[in-house]
């Protein structure tokens, strides 16, 4: 396998084997992300947890205080009445036959749907297109509402999703390698501390087994468990 010069460089400056508090990894991302690309930060929590089991399946949302560093595309599918408001909040695209019909034929130009409760009936028969794709809103995410503008204005500003996966692992993306580094550090202590709280009842042993965090082409650190106490 060869070495590339980038990764010799940052495996001169990263110690793998070493646990790193979150505002050394934070530093640490940051001076070895030197692509010429705005790097995503990244982090990843084993959990404990079966996600097989309904009541173990960790799923949520976390409003970011700095927000995700990505311009979030909105779609909210909404009733004539209330398509203006959800305009006035910032949504990207407003409308319902006219969008169910653009996503049948396959458009998913949008990185989120905020749907109104009465036009579930019609949105929930596209779950074959949407549900793989993540998009099938939800009311557990915040995602299925009255409130169009605020929840347009709440993903807009940095809330997103989180649910666990199949291996037992949250990833997420919390923030750009070019915020500050308190601005890192908040978001992900604001992550970290939602997940802690999530902890379902029915889970066994050890809740959070590890977090890593990482940058999109840099190494994931491994982050030292003293950091998961309530900040």
């Amino acid at each position: 396998m060869k070495v590339t010069k980038r990764r010799k460089e940052i495996n001169s400056k990263v110690d793998l084997k070493k646990e790193y508090s979150i505002a050394e990894a934070v530093t640490k991302l940051k001076e070895t992300s030197k692509t010429k690309f705005n790097e995503s930060i990244d982090i990843a929590m084993k959990l404990g947890v079966d996600p097989r089991q309904a009541d173990q399946l960790v799923r949520g949302t976390v409003a970011l205080p700095h927000g995700t560093g990505k311009t979030v595309r909105v779609l909210v599918i909404a009733k004539p009445e209330k398509q203006e408001e959800a305009r006035n909040a910032g949504a990207d695209h407003v409308g319902f036959e006219d969008y169910l019909n653009k996503i049948k034929e396959g458009w998913a130009d949008i990185d989120v749907i905020i749907a109104a409760p009465d036009t579930m009936s019609e949105l929930g028969k596209l779950g074959k297109v949407l549900g793989p794709k993540g998009l099938m809103p939800n009311p557990k995410s915040g995602t299925v509402t009255n409130d169009l503008a605020k929840a347009v204005a709440e993903v807009k500003a940095g809330r997103i999703e989180f649910r666990v996966e199949k291996a037992g692992i949250i990833h997420a993306a919390v923030g750009k390698a070019s915020f500050e580094p308190k601005q890192l550090e908040d978001n992900i202590h604001t992550f970290i501390n939602q997940v802690l709280k999530m902890k379902p009842a029915t889970a066994k042993g050890v809740y959070v087994r590890s977090v890593t965090l990482s940058s999109t082409m840099g190494p994931g650190l491994p982050i030292n468990k003293n950091e998961l106490a309530h900040h």
